[in-house]
């Protein structure tokens, strides 16, 4: 019953198929605004979860635009590839961030995060 308007980024965990694409199971994370962080409204439907995001160091890049699933692959792919064999990072999910209305036509920032091991 509390309303907490709209939060950035938007975050999705990703879930990497073998092949680089994504699998259909991904998981969509809001911020909690500041307000709410020391006692967060309780959610009233089951599907929605509190989590604490525990500190993590990142490997990251940006880019712009409205993005679609195929960038946050490609950026990705980018990524991976910018960082060859030498980091060690999480293969397993990144996440792809989004910090937008969707009203907004430029200037536009999305992000792919690995997360360093």
């Amino acid at each position: 019953g509390v309303g907490m308007g709209m939060t950035a980024p938007v975050s999705i965990t990703a879930f990497p198929a073998e092949d680089g694409s994504l699998q259909q199971n991904v998981k969509v994370s809001l911020r909690i605004p500041s307000q709410f962080q020391a006692s967060p409204p309780c959610p009233s439907d089951e599907s929605i979860k509190i989590e604490e995001r525990q500190e993590m160091t990142i490997y990251s890049t940006q880019f712009g635009g409205y993005a679609k699933e195929v960038d946050y692959v490609d950026y990705a792919a980018k990524l991976k590839s910018a960082l060859g064999s030498e980091a060690a990072y999480r293969k397993d999910f990144y996440f792809c961030n989004g910090y937008d209305p969707p009203m907004k036509p430029y200037g536009r920032r999305n992000e792919v995060w690995f997360v360093k091991e």
